[in-house]
């Protein structure tokens, strides 16, 4: 039996999926299974998924019911006692499995999360440039931790798959954030470790979920919804969850802005402002200083070209 069940799900991306699975077939770990989970794919998905000789790739099928369903389908179908998830337009570094398997065996059972760091690539495989702070160490992450702010990426996890047997599946009401959803739920009956090293690449290009700004919002607010019913804090923990709504507007802000809602991103800036002041130590929404200030102030001049851009000569 393979140590780990590698679970990709892919949707028309077969663009991408080949890349996917020769990162996995390339890791310095080979005691692996590789689940790709076919969400009703119309883009020779299947056909690029066959042409796998090697005995590790597997190959199913489901209609289309979205990337929490396959991602459930998978973990219904690994063999193995932990699974990894990577999606189907994103690469691993060699030494991915390797590391954070080697990181559960120096652990304690009650860790069901090791993730790693990850860095980002232009759709053609070129590495973009990323302002991420240096990790001098690894660090436990709670679900509180998670709540407020996601710290790694769903490609970045292996995870013990008892995790998912007590914890449930993947919420498949949750259009988006269900990653998130997960962890949090993990995070709150199993501990977590962030590795300090990056060993994830991930494609950022014009297809990605994130690029639609109102599902993002919506589905981001039922998982801080459900996060708060489960009483991840206390609910008279005001300053916590206004530190998380102001997180949440704040990114949400930003998602708009990348559309072209200016008059959205606008709106979304002030609300993460009025929850948490900017002069409250910004450091816990992770921003230099004054910079949702200068931001809601770029929002502005943006509106302000488009307004004048779409008035009528006289």
């Amino acid at each position: 039996m393979s140590d780990v069940a590698v679970i990709i799900p892919a949707y028309n991306y077969a663009r991408y999926l080949g890349q996917a699975i020769d990162s996995v077939l390339r890791q310095t770990h080979s005691e692996f299974e590789i689940l790709v989970i076919d969400d009703g794919s119309t883009d020779g998905t299947r056909d690029l998924v066959h042409q796998y000789s090697d005995p590790r790739v597997h190959y199913i099928y489901q209609t289309n019911a979205g990337l929490s369903a396959a991602r459930n389908t998978g973990l219904a179908n690994a063999k193995s006692p932990f699974v990894a998830f990577l999606d189907a337009d994103d690469e691993w570094q060699p030494d991915f499995l390797r590391t954070a398997l080697g990181r559960f065996k120096a652990l304690p059972e009650d860790y069901g999360i090791v993730a790693t760091r990850s860095s980002r690539m232009d759709p053609t495989g070129k590495p973009i440039p990323t302002r991420n702070p240096p990790m001098p160490e690894d660090a436990d992450l709670t679900a509180r931790d998670i709540t407020v702010k996601t710290r790694f990426m769903p490609s970045a996890v292996v995870a013990r798959k008892s995790a998912f047997d007590q914890c449930g599946g993947f919420d498949t009401t949750l259009r988006s954030s269900e990653d998130r959803d997960m962890w949090i739920r993990i995070g709150q009956q199993f501990r977590i470790r962030l590795v300090r090293e990056s060993l994830v690449l991930i494609r950022k290009h014009s297809s990605n979920m994130s690029k639609n700004a109102e599902r993002m919002r919506v589905n981001k607010e039922r998982t801080i919804a459900k996060a708060y019913e489960a009483r991840v804090a206390s609910h008279w923990n005001l300053p916590f969850w206004r530190r998380v709504w102001a997180i949440h507007h704040f990114q949400v802000g930003w998602t708009f802005a990348d559309e072209g809602a200016t008059g959205k991103a606008i709106a979304h800036m002030l609300r993460s402002i009025l929850f948490w002041p900017f002069f409250l130590n910004p450091r816990t929404v992770n921003e230099p200083f004054l910079f949702r200030v200068r931001a809601l102030r770029t929002f502005s001049k943006h509106l302000a070209r488009r307004t004048e851009g779409a008035s009528p000569k006289p």
